[in-house]
């Protein structure tokens, strides 16, 4: 009996060690999510069998899901540090433990519940009637996660063109994008996410669909985003150089796949920041650098940011917010948590005219519907926010008025008119001392930070008018 109660207790936490290290922040493809619902029905298949109780419905996941924790304690990250009561906190627990509960948890519940019952039945017990209605309903919902899992992300073809998914290798880590474009031979044009782990997949295929009848089109996930979900780093080695390489990466190998000398980048927000420093490193890959909502100082921007969100909450009457972000004081701040007051409100205290724009106050989730996202990567899309928690207080010395003052390749610059006004001063400060073969600066009215996605109308053409004169759109 002891024997017994020992292995079926052992082999939860031996898988929870397992799952611990193997996929730390849950599986991120639909090959690793349907092997951890295999090995978990199994393991709680196992577990009920050897305890003969449905007490290890309960013992089993318990087991694992301490062993997961221990195991991952180096790791850090909304989705992985302690529940936080917030927005950003429902959305990380959510988007982390609850997903991962569903693919490995609730299997090993499962299985625990028809191990044991097995037994039971064999030993001449009989199962409750309403016990065997639970399991039953726990079965089908597990059936449905895991057909839901097993879906892939698909894109649609284009025939004579290129549309396909892609992974580029970076240090031993694979790193996901998606190509398409109606002539392969067209200048090659790719696209740069903002938020650390950030995808904008959905954006491109839902606002930017256009592009791909000028440009073979490549949008590239950063490290820790859906498709490159593998590419999440320890925190202790994950820093602004590891971004740009990563970005190098990407463009080799879209040169060497498509047969091109240089590629065309468009980065925007945050991943400016590794745009910009590849195309300064690198300039023999690019032939023309794009940045929308371009970065220059995020201490600066963020300061100025502040403190016109604390003016805005006064002035509105949100006295419990304005007061605590003065208790809070001006950024930076450590995390992503101290970081939440300013992002969360940043729409509304920089309204941005919404009316006939392409993409909606939604943002990134309302482009989630496309057929490119499985229902895993929908999921994941989320993930950004522990990339953004690891990344962002490590950005704070870049100031790219001391930094970066020249480029060997000509540089374009899109923003919105609605954009958050301190940006935009650091911004005309900056651009007016850049040196570059070429410089433009186009302003889009009735547009905020996301302008490329809100204004598509004025973004197409100018990248296409560009490319009539040596722009982003030459070869």
């Amino acid at each position: 009996m002891r024997t017994r109660m020992l292995l079926a207790s052992t082999l939860p936490l031996l898988w929870g060690a397992v799952a611990g290290w193997w996929t730390p922040r849950g599986p991120g493809t639909v090959g690793a999510a349907l092997a951890s619902v295999a090995v978990s029905l199994a393991v709680g298949l196992a577990a009920g069998w050897l305890g003969r109780s449905r007490w290890f419905m309960l013992v089993a996941p318990v087991i694992f899901a301490v062993a997961v924790e221990l195991v991952r304690l180096r790791l850090r990250g909304p989705t992985v540090d302690r529940p936080h009561l917030s927005g950003f906190g429902v959305v990380a627990l959510l988007a982390g433990r609850g997903v991962h509960g569903l693919l490995t948890l609730l299997p090993l519940l499962v299985g625990a519940a028809y191990g044991a019952g097995l037994a039971r039945r064999l030993g001449a017990v009989p199962p409750r009637r309403l016990g065997r209605v639970g399991v039953g309903l726990l079965a089908a919902l597990l059936a449905l996660v895991t057909v839901g899992a097993a879906v892939p992300g698909r894109t649609d073809p284009i025939p004579g063109g290129i549309a396909r998914f892609d992974t580029v290798d970076s240090s031993g880590r694979e790193l996901g994008l998606l190509i398409r474009g109606t002539d392969r031979s067209a200048p090659v044009l790719l696209v740069v996410p903002g938020p650390p782990g950030g995808s904008e997949i959905g954006a491109v295929r839902r606002h930017l669909p256009e592009l791909e009848r000028r440009f073979v089109v490549a949008v590239w996930d950063r490290a820790g985003g859906p498709r490159s979900w593998s590419g999440f780093r320890a925190p202790s080695g994950w820093h602004l150089d590891d971004e740009v390489d990563d970005l190098v990466a990407v463009a080799r190998h879209l040169r060497a796949r498509l047969g091109r000398d240089r590629i065309h980048l468009v980065a925007h927000s945050g991943g400016t920041i590794a745009g910009l420093l590849a195309v300064r490193q690198h300039p023999e890959l690019f032939a023309a650098y794009v940045g929308v909502g371009q970065v220059v100082s995020l201490r600066e921007a963020d300061r100025s940011q502040y403190a016109d969100t604390v003016a805005w909450a006064r002035r509105t009457g949100r006295t419990a917010l304005a007061d605590r972000m003065t208790a809070q004081g001006p950024p930076p701040y450590r995390d992503v948590w101290a970081y939440e007051p300013l992002l969360a409100n940043e729409a509304g205290a920089f309204p941005v005219d919404r009316e006939g724009a392409s993409e909606d106050e939604t943002g990134t989730v309302g482009n989630l519907g496309v057929s490119e996202y499985s229902l895993l990567e929908k999921v994941h899309l989320f993930g950004f926010l522990d990339g953004w928690d690891v990344l962002y207080p490590r950005l704070q010395e870049v100031d790219f008025r001391r930094d970066v003052r020249q480029l060997a390749v000509p540089a374009y610059f899109v923003d919105g008119a609605q954009e958050v006004p301190g940006r935009l001063r650091l911004f005309d400060e900056w651009y007016a001392q850049l040196q570059a073969p070429r410089k433009d600066h186009l302003v889009i009215p009735r547009a905020g930070h996301r302008s490329m996605f809100e204004r598509p109308e004025a973004f197409v053409p100018y990248l296409e008018r560009l490319g009539t004169d040596g722009g982003p759109g030459g070869n």
